[in-house]
């Protein structure tokens, strides 16, 4: 699949999951719907990587990469964004998630060092303008008295543990570990330390047997984590976790046209001006700078 097509991809499944999160949030703890979402997701692929007999076997340092991944990206981000959406609206959580674009540019240079282009960086802040633009009320509105504060603090803390994971699933490429293999053991570790979890803060297990709950559920684990990650690391590896990363930016425009078709969301000029500076932002990142053709030699 091309670059093109797995962003697209990537996209769409990410726009459309917070909608589906919606519906997981009530009855049960956030981080026990996180603890669900993987368990069916690691399910699925490992069991996957057993059927079509991927190599399963790495070494121990190998898997402490793939724990580690799987610490940052599959169990505690979830659990930070999950709990910050119960002290924010989704679009402030979506701004603070949409830095993760900046994050990785600054992480990837300090940890990996992986070289900050500027058009990357220009594009990127670009789009958080526009999100800024997109999510206005919200922002407008924004006290820092109750909660709130500490619903950013979750977000923003969220988002930089999903940062990391994605440049450990970029290190873990160029290690030469298989996209398909890495993600199964990095959800199953993840999975484990969810439990751990749950169990360790007392957790009661519980479970929403309703037709929303359930159905949300089988969306997020198969179209937004297994396939969504999927296309999304396939693309770190591919151009990098820099560039990868405005997806982030650009699948809030998303979940804000599915809330104009089903939660009755109203445009305005500063909404439709954001979106506006995404798309230009997108554009600016994703366009290769042209190299300058040879000048062709004359001879003395």
């Amino acid at each position: 699949m091309g670059n093109f097509l797995l962003y697209v991809a990537t996209v769409l499944l990410w726009g459309t999951s917070w909608l589906a999160i919606k519906f997981q949030l009530g009855t049960v703890p956030p981080e026990l719907s996180v603890l669900y979402r993987f368990a069916v997701s690691a399910a699925m692929m490992l069991a996957f990587c057993l059927v079509v007999r991927r190599r399963m076997r790495f070494s121990w340092r190998e898997h402490a990469f793939m724990a580690l991944q799987g610490l940052c990206l599959f169990s505690t981000n979830y659990v930070l964004i999950y709990l910050a959406t119960q002290y924010l609206t989704s679009g402030l959580v979506s701004v603070a998630f949409s830095t993760i674009t900046i994050m990785t540019i600054f992480l990837g240079a300090a940890f990996f060092g992986f070289p900050v282009q500027g058009r990357v960086a220009v594009g990127a802040l670009l789009g958080l303008a526009g999100i800024a633009l997109v999510f206005w009320p919200a922002l407008a509105d924004f006290d820092l008295s109750r909660d709130r504060p500490l619903g950013l603090v979750l977000a923003l803390a969220g988002t930089l543990s999903a940062g990391l994971g994605m440049l450990t699933s970029a290190r873990n490429q160029r290690a030469g570990l298989p996209v398909l293999q890495n993600n199964a053991y990095s959800m199953a570790y993840g999975l484990i330390l969810l439990t751990a979890f749950c169990r360790i803060q007392g957790v009661p297990f519980v479970f929403d047997v309703s037709a929303a709950y359930v159905l949300s559920l089988l969306y997020l684990a198969l179209f937004a984590t297994v396939i969504a990650f999927w296309t999304y690391l396939t693309l770190v590896g591919r151009i990098g976790p820099d560039r990868a990363s405005y997806a982030s930016v650009l699948f809030p425009v998303v979940a804000l046209t599915l809330s104009t078709l089903f939660e009755d969301f109203h445009w305005t000029l500063p909404a439709a001006a954001g979106v506006a500076l995404v798309l230009a932002g997108n554009a600016l990142v994703l366009t290769k700078r042209a190299q300058p053709k040879p000048v062709p030699h004359s001879g003395d």
